[in-house]
C-alpha cells in the first residue's frame, strides 16, 4: 500500500468520527435547550400564569362565537368603537383589495407606496391636527423606530416607569441618557428634568392612557413642566385615539393640550378598525427624517391595501361625526358603577378599560373560565403582563355594547365573584 493510500485509510474513519461527534454534540445541545424550555414552560403553568389562546370562529364584535359556541359577549377586545366589523369599514377593505391588490411585496421606498397610503397618512395628520404622518406595520414598530432616529448621545429621554413595553424597547435602542420617573409623579418628573438640563434635547415620554390600569396621564402638568424646563412631549395614544376627548382625538384633546404635545404615536389596530398598523404624527421635518432613517419603516413591507382601505374609512367616519365617541362615557360609567356597588374593586378612572382587581393569578384565570361558561368572554391578566400580585380581569367597554350586554356581564361577575369568595 502506498503512503498516500495509507494516509487516506486513516483519515476517512477519523473524518467520519469527527462528523458523528459534531452531530452528537449538536443533538446534545438541542436536547439541553429543549429541557431548559420545557422547565420554563412548566414554571409558567405551575404559577397559574399560562396564557391559553381561545379560538374565535366569527368576526370580531360585541357578540362572537368561541370554539363553536355562539352568542358569547366579548368584553376584552380593543374594538372600542365597534368598527372592526362596521359594514362601511369592511366594504372599504374589500374595495381596496379589488382595486389595489392583496399586498405590495415591497417596502415603501422601493415600490411599496400607493395612493392609498398617502391618503391615509393625510387623513391621520388631519385627524390629529399635526403637520404630517408616517405609517408603520404596527405601533410597536412606530415606537421602535422613533427614539433611535430622534435622540442621540447628547440628548435625554424621560420615561414613565409604567410605559408600554414597546416604548421601553424603543428607548433601549437609542443612545440618549435614559431617565425613568415614578408613575404619573410630577414631582419626580421635575427632579429628572432638572438632572437633564445639560442635555441638548429633552423628551418626556408617556402613554396617554396606561393600558393595564386605564389611568390617564396628567398631561397638563407634564406639559407645564416640559415648557418650564425646555422639553418636548411625546405620547402613545393607542388606548385613546378615536374615543377620548369631545371629538375623539385622544388624551391631548381630552385635557386641552393638543397644541402642547409635539409627537404622537398610535395604532390602527384598536379603535380605528382593529386590523393592523401604527403611525407617528408630528412636525414634518421629523416625519421626513423617519422616512429616511427609521429602521422598522425602511425594512418592513408596506401595509396591505385592504388594511389601509378599512382604516381610511374608519378615520373618515370619525372626522365626519363624534357621535360614536360620545356614546362611550355613559356605557363605561354604567359598568363601573354597577361593579363597584356589587363590591368589586375597579382600577383606573372614567376610561373604557375597567380592570377588575383580584390579586391572585390563578384566581383571575379561574374566574375568566367561569365567566365564559356564563356567556361572557374575558381574560385574566397576570405577570409578566402586570406586576406580581396585581392580577386582574381587564374588562373593555365598546360603543357597540348595549345596556343589556353590560348588565349581563355584571351579573356574570357577581355569580363568579361569589363562587370564588371575592364578594359576599
Amino acid at each position: 500500500m502506498s503512503l498516500g493510500k495509507a494516509a487516506r485509510s486513516l483519515v476517512s474513519p477519523l473524518r467520519g468520527a469527527l462528523r458523528y461527534s459534531g452531530l452528537s454534540r449538536s443533538y446534545t445541545a438541542a436536547a439541553a435547550a429543549r429541557a431548559v424550555l420545557e422547565h420554563e414552560l412548566e414554571t409558567i403553568r405551575a404559577a397559574g400564569t399560562w396564557k391559553a389562546e381561545r379560538i374565535i370562529t366569527s368576526k370580531q364584535g360585541p357578540e362572537i362565537s368561541v370554539d363553536g359556541s355562539r352568542g358569547i359577549l366579548n368584553f376584552c377586545a380593543n374594538n372600542y368603537l365597534g368598527l372592526s366589523s362596521h359594514p362601511e369599514v369592511v366594504q372599504a377593505g374589500i374595495d381596496a383589495l379589488k382595486t389595489h391588490g392583496a399586498g405590495l411585496s415591497s417596502v415603501r421606498f422601493i415600490c411599496g407606496t400607493q395612493d392609498l397610503h398617502k391618503k391615509l397618512e393625510q387623513k391621520l395628520a388631519e385627524f390629529h391636527e399635526r403637520e404630517d404622518c408616517i405609517l408603520y406595520a404596527s405601533c410597536f414598530d412606530a415606537n421602535a423606530g422613533l427614539f433611535e432616529v430622534l435622540l442621540g448621545p447628547d440628548d435625554a429621554v424621560l420615561s414613565d416607569e409604567l410605559n408600554h413595553a414597546s416604548i421601553i424597547d424603543g428607548i433601549r435602542l437609542c443612545r440618549a441618557n435614559r431617565l425613568r420617573y415614578k408613575h404619573m409623579d410630577l414631582g419626580d418628573l421635575e427632579t429628572k428634568l432638572k438632572e437633564a438640563q445639560s442635555s441638548r434635547m429633552r423628551l418626556v415620554v408617556t402613554d396617554g392612557v396606561f393600558s393595564m390600569d386605564g389611568d390617564v396621564a396628567p398631561l397638563r402638568g407634564i406639559c407645564d413642566l416640559a415648557e418650564q424646563y425646555g422639553a418636548m412631549v411625546f405620547i402613545d395614544e393607542c388606548h385613546a385615539t378615536g374615543f377620548l376627548g369631545p371629538r375623539g382625538r385622544g388624551t391631548d384633546e381630552l385635557l386641552g393640550v393638543m397644541d402642547r404635545v409635539h409627537i404622537i404615536n398610535s395604532t390602527l389596530g384598536k379603535a380605528l378598525g382593529g386590523a393592523a398598523g401604527g403611525y407617528t404624527v408630528g412636525p414634518k421635518p421629523l416625519i421626513d427624517l423617519l422616512r429616511q432613517r427609521s429602521r422598522p419603516y425602511l425594512f418592513s413591507n408596506a401595509l396591505p391595501p385592504p388594511v389601509v382601505g378599512s382604516a381610511t374609512r374608519a378615520v373618515e367616519l370619525l372626522l365626519a361625526s363624534n357621535e360614536i365617541a360620545q356614546s362611550m362615557t355613559a356605557k363605561t360609567m354604567r359598568f363601573r358603577n354597577k361593579m363597584t356597588q356589587a363590591g368589586f374593586t375597579i382600577a383606573g378612572s372614567a376610561h373604557p378599560i375597567c380592570p377588575v382587581m383580584l390579586g391572585d393569578a390563578r384566581l383571575a384565570s379561574l374566574m375568566a373560565d367561569d365567566m365564559l361558561k356564563l356567556g361572557v368572554y374575558v381574560i385574566g391578566f397576570s405577570y409578566p403582563v402586570v406586576p406580581k400580585g396585581k392580577a386582574r380581569i381587564r374588562v373593555q367597554i365598546s360603543a357597540a355594547h348595549t345596556d343589556e350586554d353590560i348588565d349581563h356581564c355584571v351579573d356574570a361577575f357577581i355569580q363568579t365573584g361569589r363562587k370564588h369568595g371575592v364578594i359576599s
